[in-house]
């Protein structure tokens, strides 16, 4: 299990740019698949990015490919998203999250399930 604490929301107008970061605790953060979610009002918890271990592979939901960059520093224990060209629909909370698994998710998309450590949230709003 990690710790994870996210920082970085905010209010930003549409087209602007936010980059969030996910602090984590533990000595085997490098080993980890790392991810962000969001979930709007009424609305499911969905995927955004995730990224392997090594950062050698990602993945983006359609929604946000182009647009958003997952990245991570494993000598930070950090991991990023940064969001350009944010988007009204792009309000949510967003969400850290940390998959222990060591098998990267060929032919599907990360699931909430594969994910055992979430940090908290960090709010998003992007105003018309």
């Amino acid at each position: 299990q990690v710790q994870l604490v996210e920082s970085g929301g905010g209010l930003v107008q549409a087209g602007g740019s936010l980059r969030l970061s996910c602090a984590a605790s533990g000595r085997t953060f490098s080993t980890y698949t790392m991810g962000w979610f969001r979930q709007a009002p009424g609305k499911e918890r969905e995927f955004v990015a995730a990224i392997s271990w090594s950062a050698g592979d990602t993945i983006y939901a359609e929604s946000v490919k182009g647009r958003f960059t997952i990245s991570r520093d494993n000598a930070k224990n950090t991991v990023y998203l940064q969001m350009n060209n944010l988007k009204p629909e792009d309000t949510a909370v967003y969400y850290c999250a940390a998959d222990p698994g060591s098998t990267w998710y060929k032919y599907r998309y990360p699931a909430k399930t594969d994910f055992s450590s979430w940090g908290q949230g960090t709010q998003v709003t992007v105003s018309s």
